[in-house]
């Protein structure tokens, strides 16, 4: 019940090589990834450290200190607490509309650079936090970076990778997001330490160094072929462009489809009416799910809260953060190890494999926790370990497959009249849930206590049903050509063969 794509819609007939532009727009990739990683570590380690916790939320830190009496599950239970964390994604829900509108109308390049800025911006203002509101506000901004970034990076490495590479260096981004959730747990080990209690501003303020990296990188790469097209009728300077990508003049068939896809961009000026259209209803659905799923695989619980996790089930402060920067290092190989299968052996089977780990993995630690892990004391040491190790299992089916996969799959599937609107949809969606979730997810704890887990366990098997029956291959096939996918796959066919209701 999958797509078999034929050979004739493989990108192999495109001309080309990795030449320095597509380099360093994969460093510029996985610099976005970066930050997006390092903001989530960085505010999960924080929220366990203790000189912060008795600043910005003593009554959290009271609970945590000297109530005995509340539920292990309960001690960090704070909307305070938790708005701190997820306000970064509700202000990206509100920024990618606008993102959708900038990435269209001026290109993917300024979409990016407001995003950089808006990092360096809230990265200040967070390290200098003297009050709640600084604090908040900071997020704010680091949620407007998140809703550009998130909406224009993955679009613009699609556009510009040639489609036998296009996996391959759009998985850049989930790389830079788990390193830099790495480097955040790193940095929170060091700075916790800092005599003075004031590490947890070091640790906040450290996003400047890639939002600057960023905003360098970018102002040096030019614009994607497809945006110059879009958005300008001279098409010379969009071949020259795209010969520079490619490291040939040898493009003709290439521009020539970019040119033919264009065509079809300039029919209405409303990208949600477009989108809307029965015809476009397979990207739409999978604009909402893919997001939808790649969160309820119930990785917030380790990207927010791994040291807060780990506190719960009675690990000490450091112990905690040594065990969060334990998983992002095994992240960081399962990742790589993708990296090199990605477009080999393509995305359905990644899915399904890792969608697979990830449900044996909950299923266990959500037994052990029924089993073992009251609402008061600890938990033995060998269990504990033994945790960790069911959490290394989660979080490399997750790197496996959901955390790159969720973010290339919606990049490469959208036609270039509803890429922007697509891209924004994703994006609003995957800022929306991580706000609900991070803003519920404590509470849920509090309520739930281990049943959370199967929770999340059976979430996942939903959405590795749904990829089974529902999601095409798309490895190898040119994103202009992606419509092809659609028309040939057993459900979708019956909406993608459409005429245009304009």
């Amino acid at each position: 019940m999958h797509t078999t794509i034929s050979l004739n819609v493989e990108g192999q007939q495109y001309n080309g090589r990795v030449t320095i532009i597509i380099v360093l727009s994969s460093f510029m990739v996985a610099t976005g990834g970066f930050i997006l990683g390092y903001d989530i570590g960085i505010s999960g380690g924080v929220t366990s450290m203790t000189p912060f916790l008795n600043k910005f939320f003593p009554d959290v830190y009271k609970r945590m200190q000297e109530d005995t009496r509340v539920s292990n599950y309960c001690k960090f239970n704070s909307q305070l607490l938790t708005l701190f964390t997820s306000s970064m994604y509700l202000a990206g829900v509100i920024a990618s509309f606008f993102a959708s509108l900038v990435t269209k109308v001026f290109g993917r390049k300024p979409s990016i650079l407001v995003g950089g800025v808006a990092f360096l911006t809230g990265s200040a203002l967070q390290g200098a936090a003297s009050n709640l509101y600084m604090l908040i506000f900071g997020r704010v901004l680091l949620g407007v970076g998140l809703g550009f970034t998130n909406q224009s990076i993955p679009l613009y490495i699609s556009e510009m990778a040639l489609p036998r590479h296009r996996g391959k260096t759009n998985v850049f981004f989930a790389l830079g997001a788990v390193v830099g959730s790495l480097v955040a747990n790193i940095t929170n080990f060091g700075t916790e330490k800092i005599n003075g209690g004031w590490g947890w501003r070091l640790s906040l303020s450290m996003t400047a160094v890639p939002a600057a990296i960023l905003i360098l990188c970018t102002l040096f790469l030019p614009e994607t072929p497809n945006s110059l097209i879009l958005s300008s009728k001279n098409h010379q300077k969009a071949k020259h462009v795209l010969e520079r990508v490619r490291g040939t003049s040898d493009v003709q068939v290439e521009f020539d489809d970019l040119i033919n896809a264009s065509s079809a961009s300039k029919a209405t000026d409303n990208l949600l009416r477009k989108i809307g259209q029965r015809k476009y209803r397979p990207q739409l659905v999978m604009a909402v799910a893919i997001p939808f799923f790649q969160l309820m695989t119930g990785i917030d619980i380790i990207s927010f809260y791994s040291p807060i996790l780990f506190r719960t089930i009675g690990m000490g402060e450091a112990a905690s953060l040594l065990f969060a920067f334990l998983i992002r290092l095994v992240s960081s190989i399962f990742i790589i190890t993708m990296m090199f299968v990605v477009d080999k052996i393509g995305r359905r089977i990644i899915f399904m494999i890792g969608g697979t780990q990830m449900f044996l993995s909950l299923i266990a630690l959500g037994a052990i926790f029924t089993a073992l892990f009251g609402d008061y004391g600890g938990l033995a040491k060998g269990y504990a370990y033994l945790i960790l190790v069911l959490v290394c299992l989660y979080v490399s089916g997750f790197y496996l497959s959901w955390g790159p996969l969720g973010f290339l799959v919606p990049s490469e599937i959208y036609p270039l009249e509803i890429r922007s609107a697509g891209q924004s949809i994703t994006a609003s969606v995957f800022s929306l849930l991580n706000f609900i979730i991070g803003q519920t997810f404590l509470a849920m704890l509090c309520h739930f206590k281990s049943g959370v887990f199967f929770f999340l366990a059976g979430w996942l098997a939903v959405m590795t049903a749904f990829v089974h029956f529902l999601l095409p291959e798309t490895k190898k096939v040119p994103i202009e050509k992606m419509e092809l996918v659609w028309r040939e796959h057993w459900f979708w066919k019956r909406f993608a063969g459409e005429v245009d209701e304009d």
